[in-house]
């Protein structure tokens, strides 16, 4: 059964860093590509949809490790479990002071228009969202080493 457990954290968790490294390493670079800002409807659309998803996928990570982490107390690579639960912690703390503000305010960006300074807060934005995507990476590598 805790076999079970492990590969289905793993599995949620490694799909949700998978989406979150692709938005970061491709899909808004394509989209401020778009020539006449057309990537800014497209990431205000990503930040309405994604910022409905991704806090259920990070709660459920989360959820998952913890119990993980739970039921291997005291076994080779609970240490792994425990780290990487905290890890997943520490990026929904980081997503929740640094990354949602932003990701709120632009979600009404198509509606209501950009700030003037709509570059520079999408900047700020992607850099704590590398730094998020290299923790929940470092995270979901602890949670594969710890089933190894």
């Amino acid at each position: 059964m805790q076999d079970i457990l492990a590969v289905v954290t793993i599995v949620v968790t490694g799909v949700m860093v998978g989406v979150e490294f692709a938005v970061a390493v491709f899909v808004n670079p394509i989209l401020d590509r778009l020539p006449d800002n057309g990537g800014l409807n497209a990431r205000s659309d990503g930040a309405r949809v994604l910022g409905r998803a991704m806090p259920v996928w990070y709660f459920s990570s989360l959820v998952l490790g913890a119990v993980w982490a739970g039921v291997s107390w005291g076994e080779d690579g609970a240490g792994y479990v425990v780290a990487g639960a905290a890890l997943l912690v520490s990026s929904i703390v980081l997503s929740v002071l640094l990354l949602v503000p932003t990701n709120s305010r632009s979600a009404k960006w198509s509606a209501e228009g950009p700030p003037e300074d709509w570059r520079e807060q999408l900047g700020r934005w992607d850099r704590y969202h590398y730094l998020r995507v290299a923790v929940i990476v470092l995270a979901f590598a602890l949670f594969v080493v710890a089933l190894v």
